[in-house]
């Protein structure tokens, strides 16, 4: 039994023995009247042996009892020194109307029969220890006046051995019952309590499935469980929460799925049908949580369509499972937005050295057209600009040429600023060389305010020239191209370079 189970039945006990000691204290108070009924069988000749004197004292002794357990009650009604008390005080009352021969027969076993209700073995070990004790005493105490009564008996040893002949063997059978009874009663009540544990941990689990199929229906689009041992499908979003059956020998998607699929993409259709069969969606669920795909709904824009295990078999296999889909286009465009501001240079708006790379990394793994063309562009005259006009001054020209050459590119292919005054573009033409001639065209009639004109060298390597090249190679040999275009500019200006 686990702690929280333990604890709650530490506090069935507990407010067990409060609930008993309440009881008792009302039984010990209605014992006052038995002062008054024993006075009535004096006064009708009934008890010639007691006096009135016995009567008033049998009721003011349960007054002063019943009064100081009322106070203990007070104090703590769970308190096993309360019950001892309570026990003490019924034994005490019986012991004294023994004592007066008070021919009202109280059965020694009373006090044990009421310790039961305790539900504990040591109060009820406790009791009949006591009450054989008492009993003992008593009986001791009292054999010489029964003897005298009795004609069968000539000394009060041979009353006393009688009489506890008979209490000894009832007091074996009534605390062999009265052990039997807290036994089976402790283990009854155990049960119980594990059995409520177990519904409470159940109604727990319903409970939060309840709360997450609800905070589900708020979330989600569409929510449908799919129960793959009735094989039954069931939308959480519909109020009357029909259920519907699904044939796994004919049927591959879900009724809710089949609505879903009139509105993707259609290119995206195939791939749809595909992660939405239902024949396959517990192999690819076994031993996972969840698995999601994102498709494109030609109305709303993005959604992200999700299979989540709620039960599985010991071996990890689904049983119940939970299929939503939800909106996710904002999502989606952040995603592209954060994608394309890490792609990008942040100076020119041109794509930057990573995008490149990446670029160059699926040409390779995809091969390259014919009309495949690495150009390389680099600024003239940069350094100079910046030691003479300022780094203002030389951003100008960088952001200059970037428009030239992106204008001059088109939708011809992409533009990268691959370093500070350096550019790479990766293009598809069939005339390289008139492009370079259209990007010196453009950068001629550039001006700006801080600068006149901005001068470029390019340089560039096509698939067509070089068949056999590797896409390395051709980047190689565009840069090659150009650093030729820079010399030719340099000497053509007769500026040294070295200088």
């Amino acid at each position: 039994m686990d702690n929280a189970i333990s604890l709650d039945y530490k506090e069935f006990l507990k407010n067990n023995r409060a609930r008993v000691n309440g009881y008792l204290n009302i039984v010990l108070w209605s014992f006052v009247l038995t002062g008054p009924a024993i006075a009535l069988g004096v006064k009708g000749g009934i008890f010639p042996d007691i006096t009135y004197g016995t009567c008033i004292a049998i009721s003011a002794g349960v007054i002063i009892l019943a009064a100081i357990h009322r106070v203990l009650i007070k104090l703590n009604p769970s308190s096993k020194i309360t019950c001892v008390y309570a026990l003490l005080s019924l034994n005490i009352l019986i012991v004294y109307m023994n004592y007066s021969h008070v021919n009202i027969y109280l059965t020694w076993f009373l006090v044990p029969l009421l310790s039961i209700l305790f539900c504990s073995k040591s109060l009820y070990y406790f009791s009949i220890a006591l009450n054989f004790v008492l009993m003992l005493g008593t009986t001791w105490v009292t054999a010489p006046y029964h003897a005298e009564k009795s004609l069968k008996y000539t000394t009060a040893m041979e009353c006393f051995a009688d009489r506890m002949s008979g209490f000894v063997i009832e007091s074996i059978i009534m605390s062999a019952a009265g052990y039997a009874i807290v036994k089976l009663g402790l283990r009854r009540f155990e049960t119980l309590f594990e059995q409520y544990r177990l519904i409470g941990e159940h109604d727990m689990v319903m409970k939060e499935k309840m709360e997450i199929q609800e905070s589900m229906t708020e979330i989600y689009e569409n929510v449908n469980l799919i129960d793959f041992v009735n094989n039954t499908e069931m939308s959480l979003r519909d109020p009357e929460q029909q259920v519907y059956p699904i044939d796994m020998t004919k049927q591959t998607q879900t009724r809710m799925n089949k609505m879903i699929s009139r509105r993707v993409m259609s290119d995206q259709l195939e791939e749809f049908r595909n992660y939405t069969n239902i024949t396959t969606v517990r192999s690819r669920l076994s031993h996972r949580k969840l698995i999601s795909a994102d498709f494109i709904d030609v109305v709303n824009g993005w959604f992200r369509a999700q299979y989540i295990t709620v039960e599985a078999t010991p071996d990890g296999i689904p049983t119940k499972v939970i299929y939503t889909t939800r909106t996710v286009d904002d999502e989606k465009r952040r995603e592209e937005n954060l994608i394309r501001i890490s792609m990008t240079d942040e100076m020119t708006r041109l794509f930057n050295r990573r995008c490149y790379d990446e670029d160059l990394k699926k040409h390779r793994y995809n091969g390259m057209s014919t009309d495949f063309v690495i150009f390389s562009v680099d600024v003239n005259g940069l350094k100079k600009v910046n030691d003479t006009k300022g780094h203002a001054a030389g951003d100008e020209l960088i952001k200059g040429a970037a428009n030239c050459i992106a204008l001059s590119i088109g939708n011809k292919g992409k533009v990268y600023r691959t370093g500070g005054d350096e550019f790479m573009s990766i293009v598809h033409t069939n005339d390289p060389e008139k492009l370079r001639g259209e990007i010196h065209e453009r950068i001629a009639g550039w001006s700006g305010t801080l600068n006149d004109s901005v001068r470029v060298s390019v340089g560039y390597a096509s698939v067509k020239d070089h068949p056999d090249a590797s896409i390395d190679q051709l980047e190689r040999i565009a840069d090659s191209d150009m650093y030729d275009q820079k010399e030719k500019f340099y000497r053509e200006s007769g500026i040294d370079r070295r200088r």
